[in-house]
């Protein structure tokens, strides 16, 4: 689906028109640069509203921080640049959640004019762009410890394919299950509260089909895994 990725840097990026039909566009983040997109994170506050800025003073560590102000300026100068729009002017919302019909579900724009999907892991961002609903997740290639965690928790058939694979290579096929299930999750709005066992996704190099939905392993750097999860019907 997906065979290049594209590079937000700290210069204003050329974005082009906005995803049409069932195409989907992808980009990358190095979360650690100081200037992003043409804006410094250090300038972030005028750029984000009152929910990111909350967001953001509740991070501690300085370089919690800093990731999670950079890859918000580049979701917006991103948004911004398939909508037409200055950054700051880009309208963030909520919509229903599925599960409970409240008001924290999939992040979207004010008006639904363009589907996105923001995700971040260690100094990585990811986003993804789509006239239709869709998830993106790039993670960090877990430690071996983290297999034993979740091992219980996935799709029997998954926890059982896992454990087939010889112990160095389990957390490499940890971060392709998990990054699939995650996308696929972040595009439906059901997030994790509805657990991690469905849908099956598998742990092979390719995913396993999903009704409804097309799901697609990800380019990523050395150390880390991505997904993408795109609505196969109509827009919702």
């Amino acid at each position: 689906m997906i065979e290049y990725v594209n590079q937000l840097g700290g210069g204003p990026p050329r974005i082009g028109a906005p995803p049409q039909g069932g195409d989907v566009s992808v980009w990358a983040l190095s979360t650690t640069l100081d200037v992003v997109g043409g804006h410094r994170v250090t300038e972030a506050h005028s750029l984000l509203d009152a929910t990111e800025r909350d967001a953001a003073s509740r991070r501690r560590q300085q370089a919690d921080r800093h990731r999670y102000l950079a890859s918000h300026i580049g979701l917006r100068v991103l948004l911004g640049g398939y909508l037409g729009l200055a950054p700051e002017r880009v309208s963030l919302v909520r919509e229903v959640c599925p599960c409970c019909g409240g008001p924290h579900g999939r992040p979207a724009v004010a008006g639904g004019a363009v589907h996105f999907s923001l995700s971040h892991s260690g100094d990585l961002a990811y986003f993804a762009f789509a006239r239709v609903p869709l998830g993106v997740d790039v993670e960090a290639i877990p430690g071996a410890e983290a297999v034993t965690d979740v091992l219980n928790s996935l799709h029997p058939d998954e926890s059982a394919e896992l454990r087939a694979v010889a112990e160095p290579g389990r957390p490499g096929a940890l971060a392709r299950v998990w990054c699939r299930k995650e996308a696929y999750l972040k595009a439906t709005g059901t997030g994790l509260a509805l657990g991690l066992v469905e849908p099956y996704v598998g742990s092979a190099p390719a995913p396993a089909p999903v009704e409804g939905w097309t799901l697609a392993d990800l380019p990523a750097p050395r150390g880390y895994a991505a997904a993408l999860a795109v609505q196969a019907g109509p827009a919702a």
